[in-house]
This record gives structure tokens, C-alpha cells and sequence, in this order.
């Protein structure tokens, strides 16, 4: 098997913001295509208890970019000036996001059925390790499809409810993650910058 582009696809999927392409239309077809691909990810005991909420309304797409700037804004501002240069150009970047999101054509909600701290979950990290292998591998999807998207995770303390009001959303679902999707803007990105794997990798155990 040729691995060229499978890593070229691994290596280049980045988060994206600035490049959203905000005039052209998302149709649901594609989106279904790239959600067929991503449950097809494990799932913890099989349960497949992954749901997508798919907003591509501008007005439910308008009242989640309003919840989400209100308490996103006043975290970047007062986070930033403590912050170095390189990790500026990702809160500026964030910012952007916040200013665009009504304009995204889609947005989607990954959801888990079922409640973290119900009497019967699953431990934590089978709990969310059961959905993130799906927005993963649906934003894979994306990208070979010259899409792109960026994880977001806003479901924060009370803001819950409120998203959970605008989704209408049953008390027995929990939104995980919200993913605005569009075209991108060209087609090119490079892998990003990150320490040597030598300095990050651990062999037969912990070394010091």
C-alpha cells in the first residue's frame, strides 16, 4: 500500500479558521458522506451511541455564534497578554473564529447518547474515547474532500444548557464538541510544528 497519501492526509488535517471559506454552500450530501466515514470508527463496546446535530439554519446558526462569542471573547482577553508570540497567532486566530462563526455554513455537534455521570457510564476514557475517534476520523473526511474544520469544545460549565436549549436537545444527550465546516480557502497546508516524537516517546515503561 502506497502511504503517500494517507500521511499527507494525517500530517496536514489542521485546525482551521482563517481559511473558511464563507461563500461557498455546504450541501448535506457531503456531509452525510464524511459522517457515513466517521462512524465507521471503534466505539466502546460497540454501543455506537455517537449523534450528529447538523445546523446549516443561519438562525440557529446565529444564536449558537452568539452564545459562543460571549463566553469565548472575555476568556481570549484575558488570557492573551500573558500569552508568547506563537500562542498569540492561535488567540488571535480564535478570535477570528468568533467574529465569522454566524457566516460558517455548517455547524456540527458531535453527542454522545447518554450522560457522563449517569449511574450506569462507562469510565471517562471509554466515555469520550467512544466519540472521539469519530470527529476525528470526520474531519479526516473532510480535508480529502478540500473541506476543513477545527474543534471546538464550548460545552462549559453552565453554557451547556444554554446550547442545549437552542439544539433541543433531550436531557439524556451531551454535546461534545462543536465544528464549524466549510470549503477552505486553497488547498495546501503544512504539517505543523512539533517537538522531535525521540523527546516525546517512552519505551517498555516510564524513563527518567
Amino acid at each position: 500500500m502506497d502511504t503517500t497519501v494517507t500521511d499527507e492526509l494525517l500530517s496536514t488535517t489542521r485546525a482551521v479558521r482563517r481559511r473558511l471559506d464563507l461563500e461557498r454552500p455546504v450541501g448535506r450530501e457531503v456531509i452525510l458522506d464524511c459522517l457515513r466515514l466517521a462512524i465507521q470508527a471503534p466505539t466502546g463496546g460497540n454501543k455506537q451511541n455517537w449523534r450528529w446535530i447538523v445546523v446549516d439554519d443561519p438562525a440557529v446558526r446565529g444564536r449558537i455564534a452568539e452564545t459562543y462569542a460571549a463566553h469565548t471573547l472575555p476568556v481570549i482577553e484575558r488570557r492573551y497578554d500573558a500569552l508568547d508570540e506563537q500562542t498569540k497567532r492561535v488567540y488571535d486566530s480564535a478570535r477570528h473564529l468568533t467574529e465569522i462563526l454566524h457566516r460558517v455554513p455548517v455547524l456540527v455537534v458531535p453527542c454522545v447518547s447518554g450522560r457522563p455521570d449517569a449511574p450506569d457510564a462507562p469510565p471517562a476514557a471509554a466515555y469520550y474515547g467512544s466519540i472521539f475517534p469519530a470527529i476525528w476520523s470526520f474531519q479526516l473526511a473532510l480535508r480529502s474532500r478540500r473541506m476543513g474544520s477545527v474543534l471546538t469544545t464550548p460545552f462549559v460549565g453552565g453554557l451547556e444548557a444554554r446550547y442545549a436549549e437552542i439544539l433541543r436537545l433531550p436531557s439524556t444527550v451531551t454535546p461534545i464538541a462543536l465544528l464549524p465546516v466549510a470549503y477552505t480557502v486553497g488547498d495546501r497546508f503544512k504539517s505543523a510544528a512539533r517537538k522531535p516524537v525521540e523527546t516525546v516517546t517512552h519505551w517498555n515503561g516510564w524513563a527518567v
